[in-house]
């Protein structure tokens, strides 16, 4: 198979991931910070240092501060519902993925906040005096998509985080795809609250992501249980971490997340952004060459990560990614890709893209493969 869905699940890991992940949970695997006895307190310096790991990558300075959960969309879902109170407006875009859009829908249904979209223009660019332009006396924060999955384009967070800071309105930045690409720094980017997963760009495994929230940010807790800590405490606790976690930790997912992000800081984001950069060139030189393909926002001389929407005149997105899985063993995404304000600007609202994403360990053979794939599927009927 060739794979080009990193964009959904980075695929496949460093085998440093599968390694330590197999070698801690067979040593480790109890439950950290309950026990006294030295594997629970060997696997809560794991965790901890994961902890300090992930602040340090963002620029944070609290590692307490630095909250596991399931995924983005587990934490999105706390830290919007946990910083939304009746009467707030919200700013968000259309690049959003549903990870944003349905919580704050279901608020805005509800009758708690009301909310505002900002559009990207024709390159997939969220202009941040359109941002400033939204601002409301009531605007509690903006929640913004550092990067498209669907169309690849990174924001300029460092000039909206600027104009959130001086307008008093928290920046929750949802870094699922680019956390691991591109540089996040919290205090450069004026950053309130950034969101992450595992399972992209930071190389680690599904099921497992988190937040960072900075110390000025109040956000509520919404979830109840235990933490291990005060047990005869009635009310669940209020200092981090365990404001935003209860019950046992997905521990070989940290583990995981700690051997992915190491691995990502060994090899450089830097080197690893301009090697999947350099093939999603040579991705867009050969598809923008056929005559039947439209590409969407694929302008290279742009802030962008190796995300590329396409259609082929004539043919249904779903029709062209079973040709691409079923007839060149080649794996793509089709669809809305979970983002349908995305597709309303583009006007592919009806049928969606093909998305091709590429990862670390893409190669040009594999990408010159897609490309002849394609142009095969173009002569079709």
């Amino acid at each position: 198979m060739i794979y080009l869905d990193n964009s959904a699940t980075s695929f496949p890991k460093p085998e440093s991931v599968y390694q330590f992940m197999f070698d801690f949970y067979r040593n480790h695997g109890v439950s950290p910070g309950r026990s006294g006895f030295d594997a629970a307190i060997e696997t809560e310096e794991m965790v901890m240092t994961t902890r300090r790991l992930i602040t340090d990558f963002f620029n944070g300075d609290d590692p307490n501060r630095l909250t596991f959960s399931y995924n983005a969309s587990d934490s999105l879902n706390m830290i919007i519902q946990g910083l939304a109170e009746p009467g707030d407006h919200v700013i968000s875009t259309f690049l959003e993925h549903n990870s944003v859009l349905r919580p704050l829908h279901h608020l805005e249904l509800s009758g708690m906040i009301n909310v505002t979209y900002v559009p990207f223009d024709g390159a997939g660019y969220v202009d941040p005096e359109d941002i400033r332009k939204a601002i409301q006396p009531n605007t509690k924060m903006v929640v913004l998509n550092h990067c498209s999955n669907v169309i690849g384009t990174v924001q300029p967070v460092e000039e909206i985080g600027k104009i959130c800071r001086e307008n008093g309105v928290y920046l929750v930045l949802d870094t699922t795809q680019s956390a691991g690409a591109v540089p996040v720094d919290i205090k450069k980017m004026n950053i309130d609250v950034v969101v992450f997963t595992a399972h992209k760009c930071l190389m680690g495994p599904t099921g497992i992501g988190g937040s960072y929230v900075c110390d000025h940010v109040p956000v509520r807790y919404t979830r109840f249980g235990g933490t291990g800590v005060r047990s005869a405490q009635k009310t669940h606790l209020e200092e981090f971490p365990y404001r935003l976690e209860c019950g046992t930790l997905n521990l070989l997912g940290v583990a995981g997340l700690h051997a992915g992000v190491t691995w990502v800081l060994e090899q450089g984001i830097d080197a690893i952004h301009s090697k999947e950069m350099a093939l999603w060139d040579h991705l867009v030189d050969g598809l923008s060459a056929m005559e039947k393909v439209t590409l969407y926002c694929a302008d290279p001389g742009r802030h962008r990560n190796p995300v590329l929407s396409f259609n082929i005149k004539g043919m249904s997105a779903a029709d062209v990614g079973t040709i691409l899985d079923v007839d060149h063993d080649i794996a793509s995404r089709t669809g809305l890709q979970c983002a349908p304000k995305v597709h309303e600007l583009l006007g592919t609202e009806k049928h969606g893209t093909v998305r091709l994403s590429i990862g670390p360990f893409t190669t040009q053979d594999e990408v010159d493969a897609a490309i002849n794939a394609v142009e095969d599927i173009t002569t079709i009927g």
